[in-house]
C-alpha cells in the first residue's frame, strides 16, 4: 500500500513538472521572438524645417546627404497612426551611420516645451565619434554616431524592453555625478545611472536614468510623430511581425495599427511597425533595403 502511494505521488509529481515545464516554455515563446533586432539601422527625428535642418547637420556636422523623398497614403497614415499626413524625409549619413530627419507637410504638430530639460524624458541625443575634440570643433572631423541617448523613468523597464523583448545586449553601465555632468546636462545636482545597450550590428542605445534630481516629466502620452519633440530608433528585423505577436503579449503599446506592409518602399522599407519603450520613445521596427547592408 505505501508503494502504491509512493508510485502516486511519484506520477503526480512528475507530471505537475511537466505540465510546469510547458507552461514556462509557452509563456517564453509568446513573449519572446524567434531572432532578436539584427541591427539598428538609423535614428529619425521631426523638424519643422527640413531645408534649415538638412543645412544645419551638412555644414556644421558634415553629414551627406544621400535619399530625399515624399511619402503620403494610407499605409503610411496606419504606419505612423497620423491621419492625411504628408512627409518629406531626408536621409543623412556620417561614417557608417544614419540619421532620418522628417518633416511633417501635413497636419502640423506641436512645438518642443520651451522650458525643456536634459532631465525630462523626452530627451534624446545622439553622440558623435571624434578622434580629437579641439580639432573636430575646429576642422570639423566627425567620424560617425556612436549611440542615440534617452531618458529613462526605471532602467530595469528599460531593459525589459530593449534587451529581453528586442534582443539588445548590455554592452556597459556606470553612475556619473559630479560638477562636470552638472554642466554636461544643466542639470544641478545630476546623478545618472546610465546603462549603454547594442544590436549585432549600428549605433548603440544608452539609458539615462536620473537617480536625482527626479523632477524631470514624463513624455506626453498623446505624443504623435508630427511632435517636434518625437525621436524614433529604426531597428532591422526579417520578421517584424514576431516581434508585433511578442509585443501584444508583453501588453506593450504600438504607435501603428499593427505590422504595416509599404508596397512602395519608398523610404526603404517594405514592411514595418510602430512601438513604445516603458517611457514613450518610439521605435520602427522594419524589413527592407537599410537592412541590406547588414544581412
Amino acid at each position: 500500500m505505501q508503494r502504491r502511494e509512493a508510485q502516486v505521488r511519484a506520477h503526480t509529481t512528475a507530471t505537475f513538472a511537466l505540465a510546469l515545464c510547458a507552461l514556462v516554455a509557452a509563456v517564453c515563446s509568446a513573449a519572446t521572438p524567434t531572432a532578436p533586432v539584427s541591427s539598428v539601422d538609423s535614428v529619425a527625428l521631426t523638424v519643422s524645417d527640413l531645408d534649415r535642418a538638412v543645412d544645419f547637420y551638412s555644414k556644421v556636422l558634415t553629414f551627406e546627404k544621400v535619399a530625399d523623398r515624399e511619402v503620403s497614403g494610407e499605409a503610411y497614415e496606419h504606419l505612423f497612426g497620423v491621419f492625411g499626413l504628408r512627409v518629406r524625409s531626408v536621409r543623412m549619413r556620417l561614417g557608417d551611420e544614419y540619421l532620418e530627419l522628417q518633416q511633417f507637410l501635413a497636419p502640423r504638430g506641436r512645438p518642443i516645451p520651451l522650458d525643456s530639460r536634459s532631465n525630462d524624458r523626452w530627451f534624446q541625443h545622439v553622440a558623435i565619434i571624434v578622434s580629437d575634440m579641439t580639432a573636430a570643433y575646429a576642422r570639423r572631423l566627425f567620424l560617425g554616431i556612436d549611440h542615440t541617448a534617452i531618458v529613462v523613468a526605471d532602467t530595469d523597464a528599460s531593459l525589459h524592453f530593449y534587451r529581453d523583448l528586442l534582443g539588445m545586449r548590455i554592452a556597459g553601465a556606470s553612475e556619473n555625478y559630479g560638477t562636470e555632468q552638472e554642466h554636461l546636462n544643466n542639470v544641478f545636482g545630476a546623478h545618472l545611472r546610465i546603462t549603454a545597450l547594442r544590436a549585432a550590428h549600428g549605433p548603440g542605445i544608452e539609458f539615462l536614468e536620473y537617480l536625482a534630481p527626479r523632477s524631470g516629466r514624463p513624455l506626453p502620452p498623446d505624443t504623435l510623430p508630427d511632435d517636434l519633440w518625437y525621436w524614433q530608433v529604426n531597428f532591422c528585423s526579417a520578421a517584424p511581425s514576431a516581434f508585433e505577436s511578442a509585443l501584444r503579449d508583453s501588453h506593450v503599446p504600438l504607435l501603428s495599427a499593427g505590422t504595416i506592409e509599404l508596397g512602395d518602399a519608398q523610404l526603404g522599407w517594405r514592411k514595418g511597425l510602430l512601438t513604445r519603450d516603458p517611457d514613450g520613445h518610439a521605435s520602427l521596427i522594419g524589413e527592407g533595403q537599410p537592412c541590406s547592408k547588414t544581412s
